[in-house]
């Protein structure tokens, strides 16, 4: 394959191909998002700007929705002082009628006065440990967060989700309602319904509404060779032209409703269009993939991946 390497970041998003468009993963019309706003913002041209978009997304929109809670006589402020003995730093916690909140452990900061922690109506926090030295973190109504469970700022999580001992969410994670979750999330976006049920790893990546991870399948977001030759963007082919994606880490784009079974591992820059199921044991190579198809490794051929149309 000939010919220069596009930088995706610097082309209109009416050049961008159709399968780096967030639209070709991810129908909001049908599958409404509260986070919509993040993927329509002015700098979004394709599905990968959404990953630079993250962090400062869920900055502005805690800051937001906090100011609005705080106001509220249904939120009250708790005294750092009653986590004497389990907490260091400086930090701020509100706490909505009808939440438990009895962390295991508090990190706030110790170079200003620390970021900010929101607990809303009937949450269950109970042995988890929240970190607040980098940033602020918003927790909705009715989830149940178990011991065990590690939460690093900024972190959004919605609403009537079941979060497991073991679950760490590493910072910049945007969680949506009604998802399980176990597994290592950093810097990604796991829609409504979501399910991460067991221990496994999700980075750099966005996960559609209704998708699934089995148990141990795993997202790689950056080339086993990076610390050798150095972190270089990743480069991805689209109709036979190079686009650089601006960034060395990307995991997964995984269209809405589609499934990565157990103890499959995915190549950094696996793209997977809607209702599309991979069996247990596959090795997914960089691609694009679905969507409506199933797929499941060939073990007598080292590397392929056997591919059928989805019947539904």
């Amino acid at each position: 394959m000939q010919g220069e390497t596009i930088k995706l970041k610097d082309i209109p998003q009416n050049e961008v191909p159709e399968r780096l468009k967030v639209n070709f993963y991810f129908d909001f019309n049908k599958y409404p998002f509260r986070h919509r706003d993040l993927f329509e913002r002015q700098e979004i041209n394709s599905v990968i700007a959404v990953l630079e978009a993250i962090h400062p997304y869920a900055c502005e929109w805690i800051q937001k929705n906090l100011q609005e809670k705080k106001n509220s006589s249904a939120v009250k402020e708790l005294s750092p002082q009653a986590f004497n003995g389990k907490s260091t730093g400086n930090f701020v916690i509100y706490v909505e009628d009808g939440a438990i909140f009895e962390p295991s452990f508090i990190k706030g900061s110790l170079k200003d006065k620390g970021h900010t922690l929101f607990i809303g109506k009937d949450t269950h926090l109970t042995g988890a440990s929240v970190f607040l030295d980098e940033g602020d973190i918003y927790i909705g109504e009715n989830n149940v967060i178990e011991s065990g469970v590690g939460i690093k700022g900024p972190t959004i999580i919605g609403n009537k989700n079941e979060i497991r001992q073991g679950a760490y969410f590493r910072g910049d994670v945007i969680i949506g309602d009604g998802g399980t979750y176990r597994g290592e999330i950093k810097n990604s976006v796991m829609m409504d319904k979501a399910n991460f049920p067991h221990p496994s790893y999700v980075g750099d990546s966005v996960c559609g509404y209704a998708t699934h991870f089995g148990n141990q399948a795993t997202t790689a977001n950056l080339g086993i060779y990076a610390g050798i030759s150095g972190k270089k963007n990743v480069v991805i082919v689209v109709q036979e032209k190079k686009y650089d994606i601006g960034r060395p880490k990307i995991g997964i784009i995984l269209g809405d409703y589609s499934q990565v079974g157990c103890n499959s591992v995915s190549d950094p820059g696996v793209f997977v269009g809607p209702n599309t199921i991979f069996y247990s044991l596959c090795r997914i190579s960089k691609g694009f993939y679905g969507p409506n198809e199933v797929l499941k490794n060939k073990p007598l051929e080292k590397g392929i991946i056997e591919r059928a149309p989805l019947k539904i």
